[in-house]
């Protein structure tokens, strides 16, 4: 009989977008392998628990955070990705509002920070692998589902959404054409409150109406801006 000697454990991608910048949530390793290197938050699963209860509670343990949106990603079973032992990560992929979060380094880890996801440094083990994945799986889900109001503040300007959807598409919109079909939806609240954004008049705010969304999504409603 073959006998296996495979370890499980969680790795998560927590996305959040500060700045006008797309960000992710990284911590610096407290112990060997790759002391002092910035990975993502994770470790191994417990024999008592689930894989979503093991990856809330690393996140909470080692940055404090909890999270507003939690999907499985996928499996990494490289029998070289950790130089311990053998060790499958089911990766996890996140969005949370920073401003919502007061994050703080423990358990093992030294430090924690958020990075623009065009400025990262070198990542332990395979995360940077982990990470190019979980950035096509957000890039995909954007254009047919409204995940990135799960991103920005409760109350945004639509220039914001804009920048958003740039950023993460890593490329131009047509600004008339987004922008019509966006509120074509009739998913969003235009506030009276207005902020300056630095150019030109005060803009009125806006908010996503989750509870209109669900109601249209049940009646058959596809969230679609290609």
């Amino acid at each position: 009989m073959i006998r296996q000697n495979i370890r499980v454990a969680v790795d998560a991608v927590v996305f959040g977008y500060k700045d006008r910048r797309l960000n992710v949530l990284l911590i610096k390793r407290d112990i060997e392998p790759f002391k002092d290197s910035w990975a993502l938050p994770g470790g191994l699963v417990l024999n008592d628990e689930s894989l979503e209860n093991a990856v809330e509670r690393e996140l909470k343990e080692e940055t404090n955070v909890t999270v507003d949106y939690l999907e499985q990603l996928y499996s990494f079973g490289s029998p070289e990705r950790d130089p311990r032992n053998r060790v499958v990560s089911v990766t996890y992929f996140c969005l949370v509002k920073p401003e919502h979060h007061n994050i703080k380094a423990d358990t093992d880890a030294n430090d924690v920070a958020w990075f623009a996801i065009n400025e990262l440094p070198k990542l332990a083990f395979d995360h940077t692998i982990i990470l190019d994945m979980a950035k096509k799986r957000l890039r995909n889900k954007l254009i047919y589902e409204p995940i990135g109001f799960d991103l920005l503040a409760d109350k945004f300007l639509f220039s914001d959404l804009e920048k958003l959807y740039m950023t993460i598409l890593d490329k131009q919109i047509d600004r008339r054409n987004f922008r019509k079909k966006i509120l074509s939806f009739e998913i969003l609240e235009e506030l009276k409150e207005k902020v300056s954004n630095g150019r030109g008049r005060p803009a009125n705010l806006f908010k996503f109406n989750q509870e209109q969304y669900f109601k249209l999504k049940k009646e058959g409603f596809l969230f679609d801006i290609k």
